[in-house]
Order: structure tokens, then C-alpha cells, then sequence
């Protein structure tokens, strides 16, 4: 029989997830929690699931964290991210603690079953088409995402490079001057600037830095 736990704070979320994911094969069992520490002990209790579901914004943990612990804990088993915040960011630095996939909670149900079978054939879910999130004041993102302070550039898809171009523009330097710091040409740093505004899901060099704060990125080892 397939075991499946849902680790979602919201009950009515929850118990969505919980009867959609009972259609996912014809012997399935779907246990629930409604915060980590709950789900922990249901770990402990019943042993390893097949697959389970982590909200990023659960009550008492930062959601990265929790992530974390269940893949040094846990291994072989495999963790799925549902989050409604689905900006590349946010989805690069799950899959880069070791999740087997994201799935946004704007996915339909039968997109949703289609990217958990996927993760149970083995194979790593990154949703098809992600979305700028809305622009938010800095407050509130911290709040829905609880991101701790000092992420890593690496831990949101930027290059060595690329991390030294956007710490730069923080500092206030221009194109030209960014590229006599870097020895590099103009136009090369212009491609890594447009690389960083991809990644970070801006559009321009404003808004870059804006995502600088949000996600609390470190440049202490950059250089």
C-alpha cells in the first residue's frame, strides 16, 4: 500500500490535499499533520512514507529548515514542496536542499496528480511555467515565506559570477564600473545582469535589488 503524509498548518488545505491525494493509486493511505513537530512523531511512530508533502509556511519552523531535517533524517525518503509562492527563487533553493519536486497550490488537481506520480516514477518535479510573484512589501514576503537571514547566492540558482555582478549592484555600481572591477567587458556583464534579473524573476535592476532584501541574500563570501 502506498503511505503518503501531508504536512500542512491550513485545515481546510489539508483535508483538500488529503482527498485528492486518495486518488493517486487504488491502495493508498494518506495521513495528515498539522504542523512538523506532529509529523515528526508520526515518522518515528509509523515509519517512512512513500512520499511526503511539506508546506513551506508552517507554524514554528521555518519551512527550509524543516526540509532539511526531514532529508538528513529521512534520506531515501522522498519530499514534495507545496507552496503558494512558486517564483524561481524560492523553487531553486528547495530543490537544492533535496526535495524530489515543487508543486504550486495554484495547480489543479489533475496537475497535481500528474506531478506526484511523477515523483513516485523516480523523477524530479519543477513546475513547467513559474510565474513573477506579485510585488510585495518586504514585511509581508518574510512573513508568508520565512526565509532566515543569510541565504547563500548558490541557494537561489546564481553562479560565482553572477553573485559578484548583483552584490556590486547593491553597492551602487554601475555596468561600466562593475565590469573594470570584474576585468570583464561592458557586454559581458550585461549578459550576467540578465541572467540575475531571469533567476530572480525581475525585470529590472530596481527590482533586483528589492529581491536582494526580500530573500535575505549574503554576500559575505562572495569575493
Amino acid at each position: 500500500m502506498l503511505k503518503l503524509l501531508v504536512v500542512e498548518d491550513h485545515a481546510l488545505v489539508r483535508e483538500g490535499l488529503v482527498r485528492l491525494l486518495a486518488q493517486v493509486d487504488q491502495e493508498v493511505e494518506v495521513a495528515e499533520a498539522a504542523d512538523f513537530e506532529t509529523a515528526l512523531t508520526q515518522l518515528e511512530d509509523a515509519g517512512e512514507y512513500d512520499l511526503v508533502f511539506l508546506d513551506l509556511a508552517l507554524p514554528g519552523i521555518d519551512g527550509f529548515s524543516g526540509l532539511d531535517v526531514l532529508r538528513r533524517r529521512y534520506p531515501a525518503m522522498p519530499v514534495v514542496v507545496v507552496s503558494a509562492y512558486d517564483d524561481t527563487p524560492t523553487v531553486n533553493r528547495v530543490l537544492g536542499l533535496g526535495a524530489s519536486g515543487f508543486i504550486p497550490k495554484a495547480y489543479s488537481g489533475e496537475a497535481l496528480l500528474a506531478a506526484v506520480r511523477s515523483v513516485l516514477d523516480g523523477n524530479i518535479f519543477r513546475p513547467a511555467g513559474q510565474q513573477s510573484s506579485r510585488v510585495v512589501d518586504d514585511s509581508e514576503l518574510r512573513e508568508a515565506h520565512k526565509f532566515p537571514a543569510g541565504v547563500k547566492p548558490s541557494e537561489i540558482g546564481l553562479t560565482d559570477r553572477q553573485a559578484q555582478v548583483l552584490a556590486l549592484m547593491v553597492r551602487g555600481l554601475s555596468n561600466r564600473d562593475i565590469a573594470e572591477q570584474l576585468k570583464l567587458s561592458e557586454g559581458t556583464v550585461k549578459i550576467h545582469a540578465t541572467a540575475i534579473f531571469r533567476t530572480l524573476d525581475v525585470s529590472s535592476r530596481t527590482q533586483a535589488l528589492v529581491a536582494v532584501a526580500r530573500y535575505g541574500i549574503d554576500f559575505e563570501n562572495t569575493f
